[in-house]
């Protein structure tokens, strides 16, 4: 077998075969935009306080048995205990008014044992609600976003060792059809730890669907789209999905009918399974060049230029045959070495990311409001890396911004708490610069690996992304014992990690290896990796 991109050059750069299925595949990427970030709306957990029961208390008194605690320099009712309801009962009958005739300080307080009242201005009804997960349950909301993450590693894992075995659409389609099952089938769930377990399933699904899919794009799309599909393309569609949902949680109030709605969205997808073609790329591996040159001979046509009567030759010395495995990332010495970088990148990425992510979420105003301009503030890095990716080198860029957003993380914890706009402005540009760093880890860590196993290599990075994430929120919790320990964590695991990038090989103007022995050319541990000849 030949070179992938010298045999299908005819075909050009552009076109509308390139163009279609660009956009095509890019539509994609708006379902994994709102699937498993409405956690966001279903999870949040709206103003409460404890339930009183109808005892004939006088208004004083119902006002008064709710104690007052300081919350970020504030007084507000307590949202988990209130003062013993026999006692309160027996002072209101007595006549006692509280404040003047007795010392509220001096009353036993009690948990929330006849439930609680929640607000219903912004939340009519999610899971909070509907299952009590406040106060000593409240550990249930983090731990049921942690099983998406959870399931966004095992997808990972089982996802690139299916779509190196089986092919990439197979496995892209395959993958929409469970996300929208687990989603449906959430939106029914009776229990909190049923919601869990589908959770699972649905960040299994979703992370299959883009890993899947970015795979089938990068290798499918000439080299002047590959690079603007997996910068502005990919990311730019999970953004306007991301954008999308908190306008149609603001129409949806309700968690069960928000989940069916979006469940069904991935109706739409049915028919792109006759629009969007397997990976030549990847049936040339697997020895079924018939297929493979079928598929080219449509793009020919449609981008109206002619294909030689021979478009791939097979060669000796390779077994079109022969089948790959996560194994085959680490057998090696060379592609071990790049491996292990690649997935301390990803792990220090996510944890800076995630750790902006939710310390902006706590942010005051409108949280459908919030959460569309926390996705806005996406679309500049997104361009921007799209525009730096066509001629500036990967490693400069990626150590570059992880420098930027984790300087940030280093420098925000002496920002006093009477300059928030300071605070957040360095916020923004944190949430811009590992946004940058986003982009230009995946379209490198593409690049990187060889057509036989780009997918499990993803698939391994990929897992290490979802270490991170899952890592993140607790490591934002050692804030409770030291405000300055996460941001010192992340910030200095993320400089570290800009340093491990130094010693990764350059793609830049590389053809995409086809094969194991391709990647083994290019030196993992040098500053000017050779250059493999055209």
């Amino acid at each position: 077998m030949g070179d992938y991109d010298e045999d299908t050059a005819f075909l050009g750069q552009t076109g509308p075969y390139f163009w279609t299925t660009f956009f095509l595949l890019n539509t994609v990427f708006v379902s994994t935009g709102f699937n498993g970030l409405y956690i966001v709306f279903v999870g949040a957990a709206p103003k409460h306080r404890c339930l009183v029961p109808d005892v004939n208390l006088t208004a004083e008194w119902a006002e008064a048995i709710i104690p007052l605690a300081v919350v970020d320099g504030a007084e507000v009712q307590s949202q988990c205990s209130r003062y013993r309801l026999d006692v309160v009962r027996n002072l209101s009958a007595g006549g006692f008014a509280p404040g003047r005739d007795v010392n509220l300080t001096d009353l036993q307080q009690e948990r929330c044992l006849d439930g609680w009242h929640y607000s219903k201005d912004v939340y009519p009804s999610n899971i909070v609600t509907e299952w009590d997960l406040v106060c000593d349950d409240q550990w249930k909301v983090p731990f049921a976003s942690s099983t998406l993450f959870v399931g966004y590693l095992f997808g990972s894992l089982i996802s690139g060792h299916l779509s190196d075995r089986y092919g990439r659409k197979k496995v892209v389609f395959i993958s929409l059809a469970a996300q929208c099952l687990s989603v449906l089938l959430q939106s029914f769930s009776q229990s909190w730890r049923m919601f869990c377990v589908m959770f699972l399933f649905v960040g299994a699904s979703q992370i299959s669907i883009y890993i899947s899919a970015f795979v089938l794009g990068t290798e499918i799309l000439s080299k002047t789209m590959r690079v603007l599909f997996t910068t502005l393309g990919a990311f730019l569609f999970y953004c306007i999905g991301y954008m999308t949902l908190p306008w149609i949680a603001y129409g949806i109030r309700d968690w069960r009918t928000l989940l069916a709605v979006l469940s069904m969205t991935a109706v739409a997808y049915v028919p792109l399974w006759w629009f969007i073609p397997e990976s030549p790329r990847w049936l040339v591996t697997q020895g079924r060049l018939e297929e493979a040159e079928a598929i080219v001979r449509d793009a020919a046509r449609k981008n109206k230029v002619e294909a030689p009567p021979v478009i791939f030759k097979v060669c000796e010395g390779l077994s079109p045959s022969r089948t790959y495995s996560m194994l085959d990332v680490l057998k090696s010495k060379n592609i071990r070495c790049i491996t292990l970088m690649c997935l301390v990148l990803w792990m220090a990425i996510n944890i800076g990311y995630f750790g902006l992510s939710l310390n902006t979420s706590n942010l005051s105003g409108d949280p459908f409001m919030n959460c569309f301009l926390s996705a806005a503030a996406e679309v500049p890095a997104y361009v921007v890396s799209t525009w730096l990716l066509r001629s500036c080198p990967r490693k400069g860029l990626l150590s570059s911004f992880l420098v930027i957003g984790g300087g940030v993380l280093l420098l925000i914890q002496f920002i006093p708490n009477t300059l928030q706009y300071i605070a957040l402005a360095l916020e923004m540009i944190g949430k811009f610069g590992f946004t940058m760093a986003f982009s230009i880890v995946y379209i490198y860590t593409a690049e990187l690996y060889p057509t036989v196993i780009r997918n499990a290599g993803m698939g391994m990075c990929s897992s290490a992304a979802r270490i991170g994430s899952i890592t993140a929120p607790y490591v934002i919790y050692l804030g409770t014992y030291n405000k300055a320990l996460p941001y010192i964590l992340m910030g200095s695991l993320t400089i570290a990690s800009s340093v491990v990038n130094v010693f990764l090989p350059e793609t830049l103007n590389r053809d995409l290896p086809e094969t194991v022995e391709q990647m083994q050319e290019c030196q993992c541990c040098a500053m000017a990796p050779k250059r493999v000849n055209r």
